[in-house]
């Protein structure tokens, strides 16, 4: 499913270039705290341990990549990759004030396209970023790529509810409350990009067969937070 029609990469780029100085606020208002406990879940289920390689792509400002790196340890080491330098500079900011015993490098670099050789890293995150890659067969392709065999890579991200009252909960909570706090910070634009891009997002199960179709062996999609997000889990033997 190549999904390049709402918005361009370049566009997209920009979009998380203007929202960097905001966006660990914006994500703790509008999940209420909750995005801790789902990046704490993506992180157990990529099954990283002491001495892994570990890779976060799309890694924003560097939350998943530093839950990755307390869990490889001093003798693991973890990537975190972005388009957006805007993103990556909060990211190296936080890192070396924050946690600067981690073992942690920031990459520029395009999800569609890793800058990494083949079979590399033992475990991998993405939080978010499936939804906005222009091309996501092409994503997962290189996710697969990258991996030794017998890792996993999971994937966190906005889901369509199966039950039709959440779903009328969630159209609620992204028309009101994410726009309404987006204008506060003069984002509303910026955010309101989530909608369509949800729209377009495949369903888990299309997610599901998607990683089937770029040669994982073992994929489940995990709905969580009430089916408002999802977890793609898959493994490469």
């Amino acid at each position: 499913m190549t999904d390049s029609s709402w918005h361009s990469a370049a566009e997209i780029q920009g979009i998380f270039d203007r929202i960097a100085p905001v966006y660990d606020q914006m994500n703790t208002w509008l999940s209420l705290g909750q995005h801790r406990i789902w990046k704490l879940m993506t992180v157990k289920w990529s099954d990283p341990q002491p001495g892994h390689m570990g890779l976060d792509v799309c890694c924003g400002s560097g939350d998943l990549a530093q839950l990755l790196a307390r869990k490889v340890g001093k003798t693991g080491r973890v990537v975190g990759l972005d388009f957006s330098s805007q993103q990556l500079a909060i990211a190296r900011q936080r890192a070396q004030y924050y946690y600067p015993s981690l073992c942690l490098d920031w990459v520029e670099g395009d999800a569609l396209k890793l800058p990494f050789e083949d079979q590399t890293f033992n475990c991998a995150t993405m939080g978010y970023g499936l939804r906005n890659v222009t091309d996501i067969p092409a994503c997962l392709k290189e996710l697969y790529r990258v991996l030794k065999p017998n890792s996993k890579v999971a994937i966190l991200d906005f889901n369509r509810p199966s039950q039709p009252w959440m779903g009328r909960f969630q159209q609620w909570y992204l028309d009101t409350l994410v726009v309404s706090t987006a204008q506060r910070f003069g984002l509303t634009d910026e955010y309101a990009y989530i909608n369509p891009s949800l729209d377009r997002f495949p369903t888990g199960n299309e997610q599901v067969k998607l990683a089937y179709d770029a040669g994982f062996s073992q994929v489940v999609h995990y709905a969580i937070a009430g089916g408002m997000m999802g977890v793609l889990v898959a493994t490469k033997f």
